[in-house]
């Protein structure tokens, strides 16, 4: 699969968040497009179906990216299996959603090591593999909910702004032209994020919401493999993709 004209095609790509949703919908582009995709997440059974589905080399490192050595061995492994890393696609993350005075201190402490640390461990572990081969790509899937501010999603918003901010101070220490930094910020997209809301309301309402205009994965997905897909000299910076009935 991919053709020897597609500048995505030959790269290697390692997607955290991998077993569903957007993580799973960029695999499949990508290694449709002739990429080599290491694929993480916690959900070891899906990423073993994932891998046996995708038309190109792949392969499946069960991590938990709260755990800084899992996500070191993501790293490795790419270079193991395949010689190098281009892009790192930090894209696992969790919304315990509902408001302050619930004080769901268990909930916010989870978003903070998932969204946060995952996203700061990703970068640690990639960063010296760019260093050493001269080029390297992180893409973080970041949301609208931080451009936005609602009630229900306070701490989930300022974990994402909190990426945001890292995200652009690595853009800004990274502009001797070795790495290249992507925050993705879709609206609402239709996945599974949430089932880690434990308010069934709430999560009932987000959920119809997500049926009823939510984006599908692979739109998300096009837009990963467009910034990953630019020349090296060009850097896709931020990139918002919401629905278009989307507030």
């Amino acid at each position: 699969m991919g053709n020897a004209s597609d500048p995505i095609t030959g790269q290697v790509v390692a997607i955290t968040g991998a077993s569903s949703g957007i993580g799973e919908a960029t695999a499949r582009l990508l290694s449709a497009r002739g990429a080599h995709v290491v694929l993480a997440a916690r959900r070891t059974d899906r990423l073993t179906t994932l891998v046996d589905e995708l038309p190109h080399d792949a392969v499946a490192v069960p991590a938990d990216v709260t755990v800084p050595e899992d996500v070191t061995r993501i790293v490795d492994t790419a270079v193991e299996r395949f010689g190098r890393l281009d892009v790192l696609v930090n894209n696992a993350g969790i919304a315990t959603i509902g408001e302050m005075a619930d004080g769901d201190v268990a909930g916010w402490d989870a978003m903070i090591d998932v969204n946060v640390r995952g996203v700061l461990y990703g970068i640690a572990a990639a960063l010296p593999v760019f260093r050493r081969q001269g080029r390297g790509h992180i893409v973080t899937t970041v949301s609208t909910a931080g451009l936005k501010i609602v009630p229900t999603m306070g701490v989930y918003a300022a974990t994402k702004n909190a990426v945001r901010t890292v995200m652009e101070a690595l853009r800004q220490e990274s502009t001797d032209g070795v790495v290249r930094t992507t925050s993705i910020s879709p609206g609402f997209v239709n996945t599974e994020l949430d089932g880690s809301i434990d308010d069934s309301d709430l999560a009932a309402r987000i959920r119809a919401q997500m049926d009823e205009f939510g984006l599908p994965p692979d739109a998300v997905a096009r837009a990963i493999a467009f910034a990953i897909e630019q020349p090296h000299d060009v850097e896709i910076g931020d990139l918002t993709i919401r629905p278009t009935r989307q507030n």
